[in-house]
Parts: structure tokens; sequence; C-alpha cells
């Protein structure tokens, strides 16, 4: 039984520190299986029409305007940002307690007196200081900049198109993963079918890497382990 759980313990660990290289599956999306094939139709042109029919009219926009249509957004995200704070506080405080002195009498009366508060006029004083000054700046400035293709998932009931993708690239063993979502309206969508991330409502964008160089920057499972459990 101890081989056993030896031989399981050390499993885990090894399946854990085992490195697993980024892929890419080639197979199409979903919506792609689920889409019938377009058929080819003959459509007899209109005669004496300039704009005629089919699939490549004279005169068409080219801008999306059905479900599964593309568009083309143009990702430009700078992000600025300067915050400096100062602050400084000041306080001083005095306190100064006696016990109380009797007065009066003469002779040995007025002795007494004088040995009585000798003992009892017991003097209590203090002095505190507190002083704090601090001061902190932080500047920061990202820049993101790329082309992805969206494919309109749904027309709103207002006109406005929710547009999804995606795009992964594979480079010398490191995955590049790109996506983002948001709601475009479509007379912002320019006459070459482009949009500006700007004009994403609710916009939503994911960049990130993975590969041995993601790997190198990350701390690995047990450390983050230790220092979530450690209270010290």
């Amino acid at each position: 039984m101890k081989k056993v759980s030896y031989c399981a313990l050390a499993f885990v660990f090894l399946g854990c520190s085992a490195a697993v290289d980024p892929e890419i599956s080639m197979k199409p999306p979903a919506y792609v299986e689920e889409l019938a094939p377009k058929q080819s139709h003959n459509v007899a042109s209109a005669p004496g029409s300039l704009f005629g029919r089919g699939d490549n009219p004279l005169f068409s926009d080219k801008k999306a305007m059905n479900v599964n249509d593309l568009v083309t957004v143009i990702i430009q995200e700078n992000t600025t940002q300067s915050t400096q704070a100062n602050k400084a506080t000041n306080r001083t405080n005095t306190a100064n307690l006696g016990g109380g002195a009797l007065t009066g009498g003469s002779g040995i009366v007025k002795s007494a007196i004088d040995r009585v508060n000798a003992y009892s006029n017991v003097g209590f004083q203090t002095n505190s200081t507190s002083n704090y000054q601090g001061a902190g700046s932080q500047s920061r400035k990202e820049s993101f900049s790329t082309t992805i293709s969206t494919r309109v998932i749904k027309i709103l009931s207002n006109g406005n198109y929710f547009i999804e993708g995606s795009r992964e690239l594979l480079i010398n063993g490191e995955k590049q993963i790109i996506q983002l979502s948001g709601v475009i309206r479509p007379y912002d969508i320019g006459q070459d079918n482009t949009i500006d991330s700007r004009y994403i409502a609710d916009a939503k964008i994911l960049y990130k890497t993975e590969g041995e160089v993601d790997k190198s920057t990350r701390k690995p499972w047990g450390t983050k382990v230790l220092e979530t459990i450690w209270p010290f």
C-alpha cells in the first residue's frame, strides 16, 4: 500500500509539472457545420435595369447586413493613467495631573500639612507627539493594436448588431489568442466594412499567449499554494 501511495503521489506531481505544448484545432467552427451550403440558382436579369440581380450585381452595399456576415474590427486601444497623492498629519498632546495640596494652619499644624502635601501632591505629566508624512505617484501607459474579423451573431430589435470573433496564431511554439465581442451600430460600419473598436458597446477584448515564454513568467502552482496559506 505504501508503494502504491508513493507512486500515486509521484504521478500527481509529475502530471502537474508536465509541460503541454500549445495546439490549434483546424476543425471548422460549429456554426460552419450547422449552416447548409448555398444552392446556386440561375436568376434571370431584369432587362433595362442598371442594378441587376444575382450574386454579383453592378451596384451593391458591401457592408454587413445579415446574420453570419463578417465585420472587420480595427482594435486601437490606448490607455494612459497618472496618479499622485500627498498626505501629512501632525498631532501634539500634553497633560499635567496633580494629586492636590492642603493649605492653612500654623506652627505644628502647618508643619504636619507640609509633610502630608509632600507625599500626597504627586504630579503626573505626559507629552506625546505624532507626525506622519506620505507621498505616492503612479504612471502607466498601455497600447494595443491589431485587426480581427468578427461575425454578426444576432441582430437586435433596435437594429444593432451583436458581433463575436476570435483568432488563434501558433508561431514557433507560442500560441496567441485574440477574442472580441460587443454591440455595434450598423451606421458606424465604414464603406470598406470595417469599424473601430471605440464604437463597440460592452466591448470584451481578450489577448493572451500560451507557450514557454508564458510559462516562464508565471509562478509555479506550489508557490501559489504556499503564498495563499502562509500567514506570515
